[in-house]
């Protein structure tokens, strides 16, 4: 039994609809998602982490690779030269490692007032102070102005789980 991940994708905004022929067809899949908190009450409150993408654990020589190309909502595997790629396990389990990392931390939601001092904690900025602006809209990014030289502030659109209140003494 061959079974490896395989990247799926979808057409837009069919993710969901995926999911549930996928559960249909008894495919295992990994579909990761983000609570948000969207500025219109009726637009969706769970986001996909990869939008248009979404992973299935399967032999595809048991599966067969038609089912997935014909299934609703389907674009195809993602192929390189014709061939289906393979996902390792490994980056499967840091995705599912990082998300719950997320969830566990609370900041998949976090909201700052304007003007409110903030410093970056991840990603390339780590480390710079600023002033928070605001939560960008029907998405999980902020945008600050991060001071970079002296007191020259930049304005920088980053992820919000990228940045934490800067508590006083």
């Amino acid at each position: 039994m061959n079974n490896y991940w395989y990247a799926l994708y979808c057409k837009p905004h069919k993710e969901a609809c995926v999911v549930g022929q996928l559960g249909f067809h008894q495919i295992d899949f990994f579909y990761p998602t983000l609570q948000v908190r969207p500025v219109n009450p009726r637009s969706q409150k769970v986001k996909p982490f990869f939008p248009g993408y979404l992973f299935v654990h399967t032999d595809l020589d048991l599966t067969g690779s038609l089912i997935l190309k014909w299934m609703p909502g389907i674009v195809g595997l993602v192929s390189f030269y014709g061939s289906p790629a393979t996902v390792p396990e490994c980056l499967i389990t840091e995705i599912r490692q990082h998300m719950q990392k997320l969830i566990n931390s609370g900041r998949t939601n976090t909201r700052f007032q304007a003007g409110e001092e903030v410093r970056v904690v991840e990603g390339p900025l780590a480390g710079l102070e600023g002033i928070f602006d605001l939560n960008l809209t029907g998405s999980q990014r902020a945008r600050v102005l991060l001071r970079i030289l002296g007191e020259q502030c930049m304005r920088v659109e980053l992820p919000a789980m990228y940045i934490e209140p800067i508590k006083l003494p």
